[in-house]
């Protein structure tokens, strides 16, 4: 699996490449996560090219990590444009789909549609996270994954993700909860007229619900769909469900 050098990183990211495909599914993972959020239900959709990112300081992506929400995506622009990829659909949860929200009032000619999903126009984070980060940040990681799930996750999958965080640099993960607490586009996101799909859940602690549908209200392009027993992690937790849906959206593209 490849990395590709940008201005002011070497990323790492993972593409799946099947003969068939009619459209390019990027991945962008959310905040002190990596490309391994992603599970091969999504990594593997059926006729579309899927590159699944590391963005900077996480995962196999080379450090540092960025300060805000601009700064990942500018990045993401600059991987789209220097792999010269065509009909892309960015796919953000979290942090990832603030990203994608950022991006696409860029404008890049090359993008045709949206993912978002458990994220919002606007993110908040606990002072609780943050402080956490810096003072114990093994405790903080266990604490976040308390607030990440629906009712019964998958002990396997929920460690799973317990692991990969635990990789992230606390310093990372630190400037990524700090982007999020900074980002706001409620007064620019009616801006965004690709077609989205919102995908919210009804156990959301860390973006309830009412984000999504915020969003799914102002886009002008926006269907809107819900998982009620998923938590945030919702692609973790109902992988088949959510990869269904995102199908169903590239259909209509």
């Amino acid at each position: 699996m490849p990395t590709i050098t940008l201005p002011h990183t070497e990323l790492f990211y993972a593409p799946f490449l099947p003969k068939d495909a009619k459209q390019t599914l990027v991945l962008i993972h959310g905040a002190g996560s990596s490309r391994l959020t992603w599970p091969g239900a999504l990594r593997r959709l059926p006729n579309t090219a899927v590159y699944t990112i590391d963005l900077p300081g996480h995962g196999r992506s080379a450090l540092p990590g960025r300060q805000t929400v601009a700064d990942y995506a500018q990045d993401v622009i600059q991987f789209l444009e220097k792999m010269a990829l065509e009909n892309v659909v960015l796919m953000g949860h979290s942090m990832g789909g603030a990203i994608a929200q950022q991006i696409s009032l860029a404008a890049p000619p090359n993008l045709i549609g949206l993912v978002l999903i458990g994220t919002g126009a606007k993110l908040r984070v606990a002072p609780a996270f943050t402080e956490g980060i810096q003072t114990d940040f093994t405790a903080t990681v266990d604490l976040l994954n308390q607030y990440f799930w629906g009712s019964e996750p998958d002990p396997k999958v929920l460690a799973a993700n317990r692991r990969n965080m635990l990789t992230c640099p606390p310093e990372v993960m630190l400037g990524d909860f700090q982007a999020c607490d900074q980002f706001d586009l409620r007064d620019r996101v009616a801006e965004i007229v690709l077609p989205t799909l919102v995908i919210s859940s009804g156990r959301d602690q860390m973006t309830p619900a009412k984000f999504g549908q915020f969003l799914a209200e102002q886009l002008p392009r926006a269907e809107f769909a819900f998982i009620g027993e998923a938590g945030h992690m919702m692609m973790l937790e109902f992988p088949d469900r959510v990869a269904a849906l995102v199908q169903d959206f590239l259909a209509t593209l």
